[in-house]
């Protein structure tokens, strides 16, 4: 049984359901003693362009807002952060800083979904064999972990390349030694895993934890019923096991007390 998930969402995105006070008494029920909200952070985007995948930045006040109100609501029974699960996108990534620093967002997580923009990029998750796109995902994510602002890469393996496993192995590789020398942790991601997705795939997590690198679990919850334990979800503790996969769940909440925006 885990303590702890940084990793959920709100129906702000356009694709969750479920209230805040749901999430937290599903939490509770199914054990966890401390919980970050981290939904799909709002882009500084251009009048106009509005987004099918998150809040708008008119809706960022009232995200904080209700989650604080709650989170003094349960401060007896779960310890709860506020985050965002945030995408590098080099064109809005200066101004959005501006805007996150503005408020009290205790942690950010990277889940790139878009490389390397949403609008004029392409879907990370889409089927492809073109291994340019694995490169160009590589790039873009690295490039923004660079940046320090991450406490952790959410499903690391979302790009879903279907063509060669060399090809494969040698770009995921980079990502690997990468976020190994720079000591950020790498996410299974238990929706993925509940849904039948693409990841988390044992062709990159077998070669991660060869090169040695951290890894937490995120529920990705997008449903209070979601918040569940990894117990729970059928084969995940088989998955882990075939790869070797040692959870450091406990690194991450010393992660955001020591991270800055």
């Amino acid at each position: 049984m885990i303590k702890a998930n940084f990793h959920m969402h709100t129906p702000r995105c356009g694709h969750a359901q479920g209230s805040e006070r749901e999430y937290i008494e599903s939490a509770i029920k199914n054990g966890y003693k401390v919980i970050g909200f981290s939904d799909h952070t709002p882009q500084p985007y251009p009048d106009g362009i509005v987004s099918g995948m998150r809040m708008g930045m008119d809706e960022l006040d009232n995200y904080i807002g209700v989650i604080k109100e709650l989170s003094k609501e349960y401060e007896k029974d779960i310890k709860i952060y506020i985050g965002l699960e945030v995408e590098y996108y080099p064109n809005c990534w200066n101004k959005l800083l501006v805007e996150l620093r503005k408020r009290d967002i205790d942690y950010i997580i990277m889940g790139q979904h878009h490389v390397k923009e949403e609008f004029g990029g392409f879907y990370s998750g889409a089927p492809t064999d073109d291994i340019q796109k694995v490169k160009d995902y590589v790039d873009v994510v690295i490039e923004g972990l660079k940046t320090g602002a991450f406490i952790y890469l959410a499903h690391p393996d979302l790009i879903n390349y279907t063509g060669p496993d060399d090809l494969y192995i040698n770009e995921m590789t980079r990502l690997c030694r990468f976020t190994k020398e720079n000591d950020i942790p790498l996410e299974v991601n238990m929706l993925g895993f509940e849904t039948n997705r693409n990841y988390p795939c044992d062709r990159f997590f077998k070669l991660a934890s060869d090169m040695g690198n951290t890894f937490v679990i995120g529920c990705d919850a997008h449903s209070p019923e979601w918040m569940v334990q990894p117990e729970d979800v059928p084969g995940l503790m088989e998955f882990m096991d075939r790869n070797n996969i040692v959870l450091e769940q406990d690194i991450i909440e010393k992660r955001i007390v020591a991270s800055v925006l």
